[in-house]
């Protein structure tokens, strides 16, 4: 008997390596618990990992997830693009079926699950995600922001925000913001300019944020903007103190790192990443780095991997592939020591959001991303901004 994971990424399209990330983390994961012997509870039943491609299109997500419901999927897991994954929120609410979102982080998804599920337009929420929200993420962004400076005797006090114009950009955007409103940094957000998805040319964009003279860039990027952004930031020869985003794809990945050359050097970024501090984190890293010829684990396999392990650990406490008695275990998890940074073992609070998230803030160092901060999880320490550097101007 196998137990059917249809794994929900892009792997073709503008996101597709980080997607095949995606689904190699949990191909990994499918095969350490297949070797372990599989569900036990259910004598021994193997996973089976269902690659969908959602092309990095919302309707091609909505449609690869009804076709795997069609085929027998008993579970889902994805899809790195949070717009693309809110359609399969749909779907998955919808056709009763478990979905465990990895990586995409847009608060709207499970909340808006949760509050339908309120108002009894669904029976029960079937919709949990393990990573950190955009609101988890923002919080943390100014802590760490606030600690790193503090650590490097150094006081920025204009900071400005350049976000893709986009659900998760927007998203991402406002919760930063209002972390600041809500934790009082010493610094203040003197501009925020948004920019569309698919922008190849931030000229304009950037001679704006040049006039608002920052001492720190926050940016919210995809892939292609971000190298776009950096571009452009050399070209103008904009001075900064320091670039930290709050968390965005685009300037920690391999194929973007090999792109970005020296001017990814002292980004920091602040992400869910492996905690390399972990037991559980030593075989799967190395498994990782022999299917990649030495490449490093981080977010998107790190949680890939996390949901596939979790989704088996349900399942061996449900003793069942109904879809209920799934949601049930789901909704009891407590599981400890996972792959990724965490504040605590996975738990789910009542939105579906795993209460326990937390980023790490990881920094460019010899053009590879190192976990800088906070210190429990931190493998280097932080190099930039400089010590004694000054933001006065």
């Amino acid at each position: 008997m196998s137990i059917k994971i249809a794994s929900l990424h892009p792997l073709s399209g503008p996101l597709a390596d980080f997607g095949r990330a995606c689904r190699l983390g949990a191909h990994i994961a499918v095969d350490a618990v297949n070797a372990a012997g599989g569900v036990r509870s259910l004598g021994g039943a193997r996973l089976e990992l269902v690659a969908c491609d959602t092309e990095g299109r919302a309707e091609t997500a909505r449609v690869e997830a009804e076709r795997a419901i069609d085929r027998g999927a008993h579970l889902l897991i994805g899809a790195l693009h949070s717009e693309h994954t809110a359609a399969i929120a749909t779907v998955a609410q919808e056709r009763r079926r478990p979905f465990l979102i990895d990586v995409s982080a847009a608060d709207p998804i499970t909340a808006g699950v949760a509050d339908a599920v309120r108002r009894g337009q669904h029976p029960r929420q079937y919709v949990f995600r393990i990573c950190p929200t955009t609101a988890m993420t923002g919080r943390r962004a100014v802590q760490y922001m606030t600690e790193i400076f503090r650590e490097a005797d150094t006081v920025p006090k204009r900071v400005t925000l350049i976000h893709v114009d986009d659900l998760f950009g927007q998203t991402q955007t406002r919760q930063f913001r209002a972390a600041v409103r809500a934790m009082q940094p010493p610094f203040e957000i003197v501009d925020a300019i948004p920019f569309p998805e698919l922008a190849t040319d931030l000229s304009r964009e950037v001679a704006r944020l040049k006039a608002a003279r920052p001492d720190v860039i926050v940016p919210v990027t995809r892939p292609a903007s971000a190298i776009a952004l950096l571009r452009e930031l050399a070209k103008q020869r904009v001075p900064f103190l320091g670039i930290v985003s709050p968390g965005a794809p685009g300037f920690h990945e391999p194929a973007q790192l090999a792109q970005l050359e020296a001017l990814g050097e002292h980004v920091m970024v602040t992400l869910p990443w492996p905690n390399f501090r972990s037991p559980r984190i030593a075989t799967l890293a190395d498994e990782y780095a022999r299917r990649t010829r030495g490449q490093v684990i981080e977010a998107n396999p790190g949680y890939s991997c996390d949901a596939v392990l979790l989704l088996a650990d349900a399942l061996e406490r449900a003793q069942s592939m109904d879809p209920d008695a799934l949601v049930d275990a789901i909704r009891a998890t407590s599981f400890p020591d996972p792959v990724m940074v965490s504040a605590g073992p996975v738990v789910f609070d009542v939105t579906g959001d795993n209460a326990n998230a937390a980023p790490a803030l990881i920094q460019i160092l010899g053009r590879r991303p190192v976990p800088v901060w906070p210190k429990a999880v931190a493998m280097q320490n932080v190099v930039f901004p400089r010590p004694g550097a000054s933001a006065e101007r």
